[in-house]
């Protein structure tokens, strides 16, 4: 857990970056993060590898979804398409190009929080273990996220506490030593005494999350100070509106690309570099949402597309941002030392 100590000792949180280090991930989809053999015009076809890769699953067996029936832990190990492009972590795992890769895991609960909770779903939570577990290198696993987003999850408040205490308790019976507990909000809206009440409790998270679309979210902020714990904004993409209107954000489009970078790209890297003691982890999704059939007639994202390579202007700003040394690169000794980074230090 983070930062609960004694006088001169100091526990590090379950693969914390040392202060002014920061793991970046891309996601949220295969398109989007490019870099295999069929998938070859996303993200890491025109920059560097990241630290970390960002993809979903859930245990929603027998949902449909955009004309897909979900079985449990899709796209962990198979190809899966539920209506935002194909996804299959296990692919990246293969891929020699992602072989320092960590894996950060999206895991939804949606209209099955009281089955996790009362057991029915436990083999999903092997099984899920079991992949973890076997794939050897730190996970970062954001269970039920968006806990807090009443219009499109509606979790139950007892439901989603109880489902996430049995995931880590089966977990830790099976030994799955490799995985964080990200415990991810909204990011707006929430503020403190909501999030007291959908908080698992220390012993159960190793980090505190939250989604950056259109706000720092200084409520987060100030609850993971408060809990001591690092924070992973777990999903970020630039979003332009005027008042209560969302605006077109397509970063194809020069203008709209150099309007983004002031209003959305500029407030974004502020707040990392502002919160270098706390923000450890960011994932970018570098998606063209407005083509994706899930989001077609959302309101807000059909509006994106946040591909940073398809702008020239975005690409450079961008570059001479993430090529600084606190970004973490994924090498041999990258999961060495986030491992070794939990631990009591004196």
């Amino acid at each position: 857990m983070k930062k609960t100590s004694s006088k001169n000792k100091t526990v590090i949180a379950k693969f914390e970056p040392k202060d002014g280090e920061c793991l970046f991930f891309i996601g949220q989809d295969m398109k989007a993060i490019g870099g295999l053999d069929n998938y070859a015009h996303g993200y890491c076809d025109h920059f560097e590898v990241p630290a970390g890769i960002t993809l979903y699953t859930s245990f929603a067996k027998g949902t449909e979804s955009y004309g897909y029936t979900q079985k449990g832990n899709d796209g962990i190990k198979t190809i899966a398409n539920w209506g935002a492009e194909d996804s299959c972590a296990q692919s990246y795992i293969d891929d020699n190009n992602f072989k320092h890769s960590v894996i950060a895991i999206g895991l939804s609960l949606v209209g099955h929080e009281k089955k996790v909770a009362i057991g029915i779903h436990d083999h999903l939570i092997k099984e899920l273990g079991d992949w973890i577990k076997g794939i050897e290198r730190p996970v970062f696993l954001r269970i039920g996220y968006e806990f807090d987003g009443w219009d499109w999850n509606d979790y139950n408040k007892d439901a989603y506490l109880a489902s996430w205490k049995r995931i880590h308790s089966k977990f830790e019976e099976m030994k799955v030593k490799n995985v964080a507990f990200v415990w991810q909000s909204k990011g707006t809206e929430s503020g403190q005494e909501i999030l007291e009440q959908w908080y698992p409790g220390d012993h159960l998270v190793d980090w505190c999350g939250y989604s950056y679309f259109n706000n720092p979210d200084e409520e987060m902020l100030a609850f993971a100070r408060k809990h001591k714990k690092p924070v992973f904004i777990a999903e970020a993409s630039p979003i332009l509106f005027d008042g209560p209107e969302f605006l077109d954000t397509f970063l194809t489009n020069p203008n709209q690309a150099k309007q983004a970078w002031e209003e959305w790209f500029i407030p974004f890297l502020k707040t990392l570099n502002d919160n270098l003691d706390i923000i450890k982890a960011f994932s970018y999704i570098n998606v063209n949402w407005s083509i994706q059939p899930m989001w077609l007639d959302n309101d807000l994202f059909k509006h994106v597309d946040s591909r940073i390579q398809e702008s020239e202007f975005i690409t450079k700003k961008w570059l001479e941002e993430v090529t600084k040394p606190r970004y973490l690169k994924p090498n041999p000794n990258l999961w060495s030392n986030l491992q070794k980074n939990n631990k009591i230090v004196e």
